[in-house]
């Protein structure tokens, strides 16, 4: 088994490393930090939660480190991320690992006043991490020098191309010098990323810790199939009757987050919302309290939550599927990191058997299917055939037609305990 030392990297980073409570790398640090440190090109693919952040890192401090900067405003490495939460976490990770050199960082994104972006970056940094809009509007005022960028790195590639960022990226390779070192991270390869992979890359060493479409296998995942209109109250219940703290809540719009999480709030249930038309002081707030483990839920559409980087965190829900297979690899990518377990959980109507069909497919097998007595069961997607062969389910939270509620049980919202009054829940957790 290796550990930092033996990957290469200078002393200084793995005294810093050890404070962080980090002594054995994860598979991608492994692999990538070698060949990051011998300046070559990298093609990354791993999914959320591997450490990918410390795999680009630590080598790049351990560079960086071993040379002065050349000019006293100039950026050194690039960091590009598609949103403000992950460019946050990066510098957080900067913070932690750099603390025992001289080098400095900056995080730039839209949101927040420019101006103080602008004046740091005059007295220089070594490290910028960055969205794009924001990198760009910064180059069009001349207030940020990347001609000597030694390193590039672009994370979460398929993320960027999901939230139309690719023709940015190509005007921000533009401002940046032809002799550079490049590391693209990626947890899935649509044939964009992998033209511009193409173009981007130059021999590069490839690094692939976990295929596209596969979930660690720490994480325990179950699906309960319920009426929709009794989602919510479901919910609650599980949170109530299993002692859940840390929750992270899946929706797939912003107007459904807001509504969720008041809704959790009213039930008693302490719930905040987190999604792109929230205030950056907003979805600050909310995600230090969720960090703190002082707010309960955290409801999230896919491209808020993709910044979250918690450790152990231990419940993941999937109250609405999302529509491409992929992104449910990437949401319950939140929990099981690093070795810990988690659980994730996806509450099911029958509007949503072809979602669980495709990602079923994608994984490569059937999720186990759990139900609690009292909430009324929909169709079984086993004995239903694919989406493009079956008509309509019905309407929004009516049941299918062989919907069935146990006998002397009630319908959502009132009693819904079986004839001996205990509840069939998932068991509780840490």
């Amino acid at each position: 088994m290796s550990n930092f030392p033996s990957l290469g990297l200078p002393e200084i980073l793995v005294r810093a490393v050890h404070d962080c409570g980090y002594t054995t790398p994860t598979p991608i640090q492994q692999q990538a930090i070698p060949v990051v440190l011998e300046g070559r090109d990298v093609l990354a693919a791993a999914q959320t939660g591997t450490g990918k952040t410390a795999a680009f890192m630590l080598p790049i401090l351990a560079r960086l480190s071993s040379t002065p900067r050349p000019r006293a405003q100039a950026v050194r490495a690039l960091i590009l991320t598609p949103t403000r939460e992950l460019a946050a976490q990066i510098e957080a990770s900067f913070r932690d690992y750099a603390r025992y050199t001289r080098l400095s960082a900056l995080v730039v994104f839209g949101g927040v006043s420019i101006n103080p972006q602008i004046a740091q970056l005059k007295r220089g940094v070594d490290v910028l991490v960055a969205t794009p809009g924001r990198l760009l509007d910064l180059a069009g005022q001349k207030a940020v020098d990347l001609s000597g960028v030694e390193t590039f790195v672009l994370d979460e590639a398929d993320r960027m191309l999901d939230m139309g960022f690719i023709r940015d990226i190509r005007r921000v390779l533009q401002l940046l010098p032809a002799k550079r070192q490049n590391l693209l991270f990626s947890a899935t390869f649509p044939s964009e990323i992998v033209t511009l992979a193409q173009q981007l890359l130059h021999d590069p060493a490839r690094v692939e810790v976990a295929r596209s479409g596969t979930s660690p296998s720490q994480i325990s995942q179950r699906v309960c199939l319920v009426n929709k209109g009794q989602k919510k109250d479901l919910l609650t219940d599980l949170i109530k009757d299993n002692g859940w703290f840390q929750v992270l809540v899946f929706v797939r719009t912003k107007h459904g987050a807001n509504r969720l999480a008041e809704q959790l709030s009213k039930s008693g249930v302490p719930a905040l919302a987190i999604h792109g038309n929230k205030s950056q002081n907003a979805r600050t707030r909310a995600l230090a309290e969720f960090k703190a483990g002082t707010l309960q839920v955290l409801v999230a559409t896919d491209i808020a939550a993709r910044g979250i980087d918690i450790d152990e965190l231990p419940h993941v829900v999937n109250y609405e599927l999302p529509q491409v297979a992929e992104d449910y690899v990437h949401r319950i990518g939140r929990t099981g990191r690093a070795g810990a377990a988690g659980e994730a959980h996806a509450l099911v109507s029958a509007d949503e058997f072809g979602q669980l069909a495709a990602i079923e497919r994608l994984l490569g097998r059937k999720i186990e299917r759990f139900t609690v007595p009292g909430y009324v069961q929909t169709e079984n997607p086993s004995d239903i055939p694919p989406p493009e062969r079956r008509g309509h389910s019905g309407r929004d939270g009516a049941p299918g037609r062989n919907s069935r509620r146990p006998q002397g049980q009630a319908r959502g919202g009132q009693d819904r305990r079986g004839s001996g009054g205990q509840r069939q829940a998932p068991t509780r957790s840490r």
